[in-house]
């Protein structure tokens, strides 16, 4: 009884002691801010640390394959929701997450994650100094005949727009500061140096998007393109303009008319999100033929699959081709870096068009993971860092070496097998089957009418086709099976979906 009594009296003691500490962080603290406390202990945490950020002395370094994480600062929602920045960069190449936790007594406390990449940029970094020190080194491999590639990676919103393409005011964009320009201007300052300016080099410039598997030029009206492999296992994007540029200025022109036909539409996480992949690329020519190509691509949001339960049909599919391009990338970079024979571009379509970007020994590769520093947004930065840490894997407290054990590697692939559930497998099969029996028809159906010799847009008269027109039959019962198909596959989807909708229940 007596221990009993003790074990009471010292839980009391102590319950009462954490209430004159909580008394005295609120008064220190700002009380509206709906997690002080939590605030409060990344503040306490923050000043043990000795942060020294990256800066413009810091030296540049040579990767075949460069991750680095950026920081956004707080927008104005955050800042109006007074919402808590868990993000902290202490040094150059490291980044913390102070994950917001509660135990069981519903005590709250922080689990703070370390993650480790070539470069950490925090929210005082502006785009020349991220530019610096990942696509910067990358420019010249082309003057080189090598082939470089630049990723904007993240979460929607979370700053990947603004790092490639520039200051956005509303709707008016300018170009001049964002990584896209800063490529350009340092191509044409190469091809002024003596080295280069007697090579007779021209400058391209191309823009396209991929959406939901197909791609769109969108500096030509967002003519739809093919993607075609030929006998030499070169993937042409057929139908796609190259726009020759003379200066710097002729580039921002075009990266304002890209940018402004993009996709975009409503996602479960933002009411306004770029909902394709798109990819600006610098190419050198002489006399037509190819020298070098520097590929710069903003990714569409990382939203984690949120949109494949999603009730209208057309948002899930959206979200499971993102999914599975963005998986199908880590993949292909992964065995750019580890020098395998054998490269899965063909899983997705934007990898199949960034082929030539993963083969060969001369080519670079930089992606800048982006992320927010809200508390609401903890989730997805985890997700994207664990995303990023995949893409290249660095321990938080090595030296920077590249090479992991055997172990730790086997480890990472269980994890990446377990993020696939059966039910997420099924769904992107059938979203493969929707898309390939849906352009099927669209064929068929283009058939049907040169066979007819007139265009119908009402649905009944291909319904009695086969009666009125018997030289037409062949391809209506093909047109037929092909519609079938695209129903049961439709099917597939919609039963895939609310399994997966069920399972996150």
């Amino acid at each position: 009884v007596r221990e009993m009594e003790k074990m009471k009296n010292k839980r009391e003691e102590k319950r009462a002691q954490m209430n004159e500490i909580r008394t005295k962080q609120a008064q220190e603290f700002d009380g509206s801010c709906p997690n002080w406390e939590f605030a409060q202990m990344i503040k306490e945490f923050r000043a043990t640390l000795d942060c020294r950020p990256i800066s413009i002395a810091d030296p540049m370094e040579e990767h075949r394959i460069c991750v680095c994480v950026r920081k956004r600062p707080l927008n104005k929602q955050e800042l109006l929701k007074k919402e808590c920045d868990v993000i902290t960069v202490p040094s150059k190449c490291v980044l913390l997450v102070h994950e917001p936790k509660h135990k069981v007594d519903l005590t709250k406390y922080l689990e703070t994650q370390a993650f480790r990449f070539d470069f950490s940029f925090d929210e005082s970094s502006s785009n020349e100094m991220v530019y610096r020190f990942t696509a910067r080194p990358l420019v010249e491999t082309i003057f080189e005949g090598g082939k470089a590639t630049c990723f904007a990676y993240g979460q929607t919103g979370s700053g990947k727009t603004h790092t490639m393409g520039g200051d956005f005011s509303g709707r008016v964009q300018n170009a001049s500061k964002g990584i896209y320009a800063f490529a350009s201007q340092d191509v044409f300052l190469l091809l002024n140096q003596p080295r280069y300016r007697s090579q007779n080099l021209e400058v391209y410039v191309t823009f396209f998007e991929i959406y939901n598997g197909k791609v769109f030029d969108l500096l030509n009206k967002k003519a739809k393109l093919r993607v075609l492999e030929d006998g030499k296992q070169q993937v042409q994007v057929v139908g796609l303009q190259e726009k020759q540029v003379h200066c710097a200025e002729d580039v921002f022109k075009m990266i304002e008319i890209g940018t402004a036909s993009r996709t975009s539409g409503q996602t479960f996480a933002n009411a306004s999100s770029s909902r394709s992949h798109a990819c600006f690329q610098i190419i050198l020519r002489r006399g037509g033929k190819l020298i070098g190509k520097f590929s710069l691509v903003d990714l569409a949001g990382n939203e984690r699959g949120a949109d494949t339960c999603s009730a209208d049909r057309q948002t899930r599919m959206e979200g499971a081709e993102i999914n599975k391009s963005l998986l199908a990338l880590k993949e292909c970079i992964r065995a750019l870096g580890q020098n395998k024979s054998h490269t899965p571009f063909r899983e997705s379509k934007l990898t199949q068009v960034l082929r030539d970007s993963f083969i060969g020994t001369n080519s670079r590769t930089c992606m800048i993971a982006m992320i927010s520093p809200g508390m609401s947004s903890c989730e997805y930065t985890l997700n994207t860092l664990r995303y990023a840490d995949r893409v290249k894997e660095l321990s938080p407290h090595s030296g920077g070496g590249e090479a992991q054990n055997q172990m730790e590697t086997e480890e990472t692939l269980t994890d990446e097998e377990e993020d696939i559930s059966p039910h997420m497998s099924n769904f992107c099969e059938a979203l493969t089957q929707i898309t390939e029996r849906e352009e099927k028809a669209v064929e068929q159906l283009r058939e049907l009418r040169q066979v007819c010799g007139r265009g119908e847009s009402n649905p009944g008269f291909y319904k009695h086709l086969a009666f009125s027109e018997p030289s037409a039959l062949p391809c209506h019962s093909s047109f037929t099976e092909t519609l079938d198909a695209l129903r049961a596959a439709m099917q597939l989807e919609e039963q895939a979906s609310k399994q997966m909708s069920q399972q996150r229940r």
